[in-house]
């Protein structure tokens, strides 16, 4: 079969699916990625096909961190900002994709153009989520919304409330992206509809030991553990970064991936003197605003970046922005983790990651101060029972198989589609 998988934003957003795309080349079949035209190396360096799409990621993180934050309508007016200008590109893109593909799958953005350009081709489509979205429950509230203690009919509210807004927005763009292309159906099948049938299937790609799927999900809601996308064989570490971890204690690691904010100066010098105050060894990565090396105490080891899955083991600790799946990495490799969320799904990662006792509890980027960093600093490295629940969890993520999980319920789905 060839599989197509559309996936739209940052590189943490894109990669699951790489992971993902390696597992249904490893069964036998051909998979091409369409994702933002930044990550085409990234893509192809795993011997995957690849198809740009419009868009430039960088800009859409600036404005949900900067612009949108918390508020979860604030996010869908970011998304409809991002989206619209470049909707009917994407489309035109998305289409060429797809134009040889037998499956296609849709990550969160591009749910709807999936879902519209396999129905029209009468292709098996599935929705590729890596946080839990258009399958309403009672059990919890909607990522996208504050998580609060307020029962069953909140947890369905936030849910209703989110896909009405995301529906509606959609539709308002697809009106306009209809003005300019041809053939396209008059109007949107929303692909959770009661109406279609089969029911689009949902994948997940996080644990069930993380969000044990409630008993109000149908049967066509599939959680399958992480799509962790591992080091290459051939990566090496800097030299730099082994002599700073042969040189002591293991240190804390502090990175916010593709987190661009204004304020990465100050969220910079915070890290700094929390770090400087708790007395810990740490490596800070990525570009989120690091000072210089030079400018750097020589117990702090700045790095561009490195596998999670090599570095993450080595660390006591691991202070991230809640992003799924760094998230799901940290819990990995079996060490307590602090969240600092800055927008969108990331509060419920950190709240989860709480409430599991394998974390300390999140502080939202913007209320970060050096005191609370150091107090959690403090807590993450000396708290043993932290330490031992995280280890046992680490064991048992370790042991699931989310790809391979996604690939043989993908298989046995499109096998039940073409005999139906």
């Amino acid at each position: 079969m060839r599989i197509v998988i559309l996936s739209m934003g940052t590189r943490g957003d894109v990669q699951p699916y790489i992971a993902l795309g390696l597992g249904f080349q490893r069964a036998g079949h051909r998979v091409r990625i369409a994702a933002p035209e930044a990550y085409a190396s990234f893509v192809t360096s795993h011997g995957l096909d690849f198809a740009p799409l419009a868009g430039d990621p960088t800009q859409f993180i600036r404005s949900l961190v900067d612009e949108a934050g918390h508020n979860p309508l604030r996010v869908l007016r970011v998304m409809l900002d991002f989206g619209l200008p470049i909707g009917v590109e994407v489309m035109q893109r998305s289409w060429a994709a797809c134009q040889d593909a037998d499956v296609v799958l849709s990550s969160f953005l591009m749910v709807y153009a999936g879902h519209t350009i396999a129905h029209q081709r009468n292709l098996p489509h599935f929705s590729a989520q890596m946080f839990p979205v258009f399958t309403p429950t009672s059990a919890f509230p909607s990522p996208a919304f504050p998580i609060k203690a307020w029962g069953a009919a909140y947890n369905r509210l936030t849910h209703a409330v989110l896909t009405l807004f995301y529906r509606y927005g959609n539709e308002f763009g697809y009106r306009l992206i209809k003005k300019r292309l041809q053939g396209l159906p008059s109007t949107l099948n929303w692909p959770f509809s009661a109406s279609v049938n089969p029911p689009t299937p949902t994948l997940y790609g996080f644990s069930p030991l993380i969000i044990p799927p409630p008993p109000d999900w149908s049967a066509a809601v599939h959680v399958m553990g992480y799509w962790f996308l591992d080091s290459n064989d051939g990566w090496q570490p800097p030299d730099a970064l082994v002599h700073f971890l042969d040189a002591g204690a293991p240190p804390v690691y502090i990175g916010f991936g593709s987190m661009v904010t204004r304020d990465a100066d100050k969220l910079t010098r915070i890290v700094v003197e929390a770090l400087a105050k708790s007395g810990q060894r740490a490596v800070l990565a990525g570009g989120w605003g690091v000072l210089s090396a030079d400018q750097l105490p020589e117990s702090i080891c700045h790095l561009d970046s490195a596998p999670h899955d090599w570095l993450f083991p080595r660390m006591a600790a691991v202070i991230h922005h809640g992003g799924a799946g760094t998230t799901g990495a940290a819990l990995r490799a079996s060490v307590p983790q602090l969240i600092v969320p800055f927008a969108a799904d990331q509060p419920f990662w950190g709240n989860r990651v709480h409430r599991l006792g394998v974390g300390v509890p999140p502080i939202l980027s913007k209320q970060l101060t050096v005191d609370s960093l150091t107090n959690a600093i403090h807590s993450l490295v000396s708290d043993g029972s932290l330490r031992q629940r995280a280890s046992q969890l680490g064991v048992h993520i370790r042991a699931e198989d989310g790809v391979a999980n996604a690939v043989r319920i993908v298989e046995q789905t499109v096998a039940q589609y073409r005999g139906a």
